[in-house]
């Protein structure tokens, strides 16, 4: 049922759902600013707004960023996949405000020599933060341009130094279902979990986020912390996680659990093999009428194609 309400989204609906927001948001900005733009503080739950972003501070600009235009804010938002809050894109930013974000850890486990278990905010201390513009591309075929703002993933895995018998990393998101309604339900086996080889782990393109737009992540873009990689189909990113977790066995990924036949353990974006349901060949940029092509590896495969040069991509999807 998740899976069919998904694909069943035409790209006018798109269109109409996201203009019909944008306006309900602004109609509700005007009435709440000058209620609510000086309630949040730092350490307290993000509402789920713009206006409730704190700031990063230091963030230097990459290299490794598209040149392409960038959605805005509204876009990246109020339009999202988050089904711990529910399965309509607008139900993230409608119930995700209720998420606690402070205190949170991150716990690293398995096969490393220095397990540990970071507060959000020493992570993030810890790490040089950047700006990175990546395309995310959803397996709907719909698409996005995101200013990311993280660190790479593989300083994560140099400080906590795998050992020989870690082959893969897993990922797992918070559950807490008082606050994320979504987990009450059955859609999905929660907590949401997903997985990489280690040689995707440690690309310099593979990141943790913590926030898009020089400030700090809002709850339903995956606040306080989520992997993006760019290469790979948006169910990829996981999103508020708690644990990571280095395995000598390829671990189970939450779409691959639900429906191995169509949603496989990779999830590189290829279209040059469709999904068992629709052509995977072209996709719509929030925000334009007309689809594009889509492109191998998301337009990365020159960065990442030599990962899975002796891959074979249409059985391993």
């Amino acid at each position: 049922m998740l899976v069919r309400r998904s694909a069943d989204v035409k790209s006018s609906d798109i269109t109409d759902e996201r203009l019909y927001w944008s306006r309900r948001q602004f109609i509700r900005a005007v009435a709440g600013t000058a209620a609510g733009a000086s309630l949040w503080t730092p350490g307290s739950p993000a509402l789920g707004t713009a206006s409730a972003q704190a700031s990063l501070g230091s963030v230097a600009k990459s290299g490794l960023s598209t040149s392409e235009s960038l959605n805005s804010l509204d876009d990246i938002s109020s339009y999202n996949n988050f089904y711990e809050f529910g399965l309509d894109k607008e139900d993230p930013k409608r119930y995700a405000g209720k998420l606690v974000t402070r205190p949170w850890t991150v716990k690293v486990d398995g096969h490393v020599a220095r397990p540990a278990e970071y507060a959000i905010d020493d992570l993030i201390r810890l790490n040089r933060l950047e700006e990175r513009v990546y395309r995310l591309r959803c397996v709907e075929a719909w698409s996005m341009v995101i200013p990311w703002v993280g660190f790479p993933l593989a300083e994560v895995i140099k400080k906590v130094e795998p050992t020989s018998r870690a082959k893969f990393v897993g990922f797992t998101t918070l559950y807490r279902p008082s606050e994320m309604p979504g987990q009450r339900g059955d859609a999905l086996e929660w907590p949401y979990v997903e997985g990489l080889r280690m040689d995707e782990a440690l690309h310099p393109l593979t990141i943790l986020a913590v926030g898009l737009y020089g400030k700090a992540l809002l709850n339903q873009n995956g606040a306080p912390i989520r992997l993006v990689v760019p290469w790979k189909y948006g169910f990829k990113s996981i999103k508020s996680i708690v644990k990571i977790t280095f395995t000598e066995r390829q671990p189970t990924t939450s779409w691959s659990r639900a429906n191995p036949q169509e949603y496989g353990f990779y999830s590189n974006v290829n279209p040059e093999v469709d999904h068992p349901r629709w052509s995977q060949a072209r996709e719509r940029r929030i925000g334009e009428f007309f689809r594009r092509k889509t492109l191998m590896f998301n337009g990365y495969a020159d960065q990442v194609g030599q990962l899975y040069a002796n891959l074979d991509l249409r059985k391993n999807y």
